[in-house]
């Protein structure tokens, strides 16, 4: 079996491999070159080195706005996020009547589109403000909560779920034995709990972490950046310098490689100091 197996294995990796070179790795390895030049279309590229990068930093100062915008919205969301969803989990692993249909309806606005979502609770936001003669992009403050009530409704369903398998797996003798021993909730959940759930966290985060950061949809049917790009994350940042500025194509693909950059470095910081803490707890 084993035989057969590597024998016809690169007929069944060929596909695969053929999509993701054709679909990601030469677009990716094209846009890297790209950032380096000046054009409009990729058949006029010129090479101009790390012009772009440089005139990221020197000519405007919204790519650094955009990203500290990006950092405190990412910090908030992956805290609450997360903790309303462990909150969830442990209400919903008590067994309660209606357990599944509660989390049914928690999960459920993870499935709609991010440009609806973003629509949707800009009429909801807009509706409230109206009482105050005020809108979303009336202040930059307004955009960030906003932004952030927005991915807390939309993801915290689905980390829900995922906590909710590893609070599920945890073995009943552990919970017994801290039963027995006159362990109280609060020292179960610190002491067994937390740490046999760290690899759901582990995942949580990192998906927290991730789509915070690459938030765009949500973010341009929200607020569009407004008030004056107060509120433009880095995607959208990046998405209206390439598209909104005749010109800027090479220095808004170099702002997508920093970007791809920053989001690869810090993930793997979080992967790293929560996979250190599986393996204290473990």
């Amino acid at each position: 079996m084993q035989k057969t197996l590597r024998r016809y294995a690169a007929v069944f990796v060929l596909p695969t491999a053929v999509a993701f070179t054709v679909a990601f790795l030469i677009p990716f390895l094209m846009g890297i070159y790209l950032s380096f030049t000046e054009f409009t279309t990729v058949t006029n590229a010129k090479w101009v080195g790390f012009s772009n990068y440089l005139r990221v930093f020197r000519d405007s100062s919204d790519f650094t706005n955009a990203f500290w915008f990006t950092a405190k919205f990412t910090v908030v969301s992956v805290v609450l996020v997360n903790l309303f969803a462990f909150s969830l989990a442990m209400l919903l692993t008590r067994g309660i009547r209606g357990t599944n249909v509660f989390r049914t309806v928690f999960f459920m606005p993870n499935l709609i589109g991010g440009i609806v979502l973003g629509y949707i609770w800009q009429l909801i936001i807009n509706g409230v403000l109206s009482w105050f003669m005020v809108d979303i992009t009336f202040s930059a403050s307004y955009g960030f909560w906003g932004l952030v009530i927005l991915m807390n409704w939309q993801l915290t369903g689905y980390m829900m779920i995922i906590y909710i398998a590893a609070i599920q797996n945890i073995p009943s003798d552990l919970l017994e034995a801290a039963a027995i021993d006159g362990a109280s909730p609060r020292q179960v959940l610190r002491n067994v709990i937390l740490p046999m759930v760290m690899p759901a966290v582990t995942i949580c985060t990192f998906l927290t972490l991730t789509n915070s950061f690459k938030l765009f949809d949500q973010n341009f049917a929200l607020t569009g950046g407004a008030p004056g790009r107060e509120t433009a994350m880095l995607a959208l940042d990046i998405y209206n310098t390439f598209y909104g500025r005749v010109g800027y194509e090479g220095m808004g693909q170099s702002k997508a490689v920093l970007f791809f950059i920053m989001v690869a470095a810090i993930a793997y910081l979080q992967l790293r100091a929560t996979r250190d803490r599986e393996v204290e707890n473990a």
